[in-house]
């Protein structure tokens, strides 16, 4: 059975955005986007306390957004993830982690957190 997605939101550039994601938990927390198709969901990661823990896109085959949260849900860092990256990482504290892939149904989102960085 496949888990229901779940609707957040998150503040950027003094506007907030709603989206629905899959949270990521266990083994899933530990694979992220590695092994899924570039049509597939944006990933929420929830941390319980304030980390700077890096990512990598090994086995991700294509291009994602990485947008970093801290407690209030307000991105405090922006990142385009290419394929294969050996690292990427907030340059400040979050508790929460959003992946998201850059395909179609996410297009005018990622436009928008892109142009502002």
């Amino acid at each position: 059975m496949q888990k229901m997605l779940k609707k957040i939101s998150f503040n950027y550039d003094g506007r907030r955005f709603y989206l629905k994601v899959r949270e990521c938990n266990g083994l899933n927390k530990a694979l992220g986007l590695m092994f899924r198709s570039k049509n597939t969901d944006a990933l929420f990661f929830k941390f319980k306390k304030p980390t700077k823990l890096k990512i990598h896109s090994f086995f991700v085959f294509f291009s994602f957004v990485a947008v970093w949260l801290d407690g209030k849900n307000k991105a405090v860092d922006i990142r385009k993830v290419k394929p294969f990256a050996f690292s990427a990482s907030s340059k400040k504290p979050f508790t929460g982690l959003l992946e998201i892939p850059i395909n179609k149904k996410y297009s005018s989102l990622i436009r928008f957190l892109i142009s502002r960085r």
